[in-house]
């Protein structure tokens, strides 16, 4: 079976981090898998609100599912430094990956998905086509079973019985 490209679009050629420091690289990490672009900072109280919800959301489907969900979320940090997003990511954030603060292309991203305000959750598919930029919505609203309508959008193989 030849797997297609990950997220090709969105960040090909650029490094993610996961809490630990290590550099992941996105073309295994997010193959196969729908991706929610998560912006966030640590100074925005709306921020710290959401992100506990959305651990919550992460782990139920990924961690503590007997099969974990193909689902990976990116932190895009709008923190006011390298520090202060660590903190916060460390603090706060469930056990997925980060865009490195000092990557400048968070502000080609924020530009490509009309990122305004902070919190933002954007899901979109392998190819970076957006399924919903009214993730953190949708979370609130349906809980769990939003997940599930991403999936059938996001058009890849499911192994998603849940």
């Amino acid at each position: 079976m030849v797997l297609p490209p990950a997220m090709v679009e969105v960040f090909i050629g650029r490094a993610l981090v996961n809490k630990d420091g290590d550099v992941i690289d996105p073309e295994v990490a997010l193959r196969n898998k729908v991706v929610g672009i998560y912006f966030s900072a640590g100074w925005c109280p709306p921020c710290r609100d959401f992100t506990p919800i959305l651990c919550d959301f992460y782990t139920e489907l990924v961690e503590e599912a007997d099969v974990p969900a193909q689902l990976e979320i990116v932190f895009v940090s709008s923190d006011k430094s390298t520090e202060d997003m660590v903190e916060y990511y460390h603090d706060m954030h469930g056990d997925w990956l980060a865009l490195p603060w000092t990557d400048q292309y968070k502000h080609d991203l924020k530009k490509r998905f009309n990122i305004t305000a902070v919190p933002k959750l954007v899901i979109v598919k392998e190819n970076g086509e957006v399924i919903t930029d009214k993730g953190r919505k949708q979370i609130r609203d349906q809980g769990l079973a939003c997940f599930r309508n991403w999936l059938e959008v996001a058009e890849i193989f499911q192994n998603f019985k849940g």
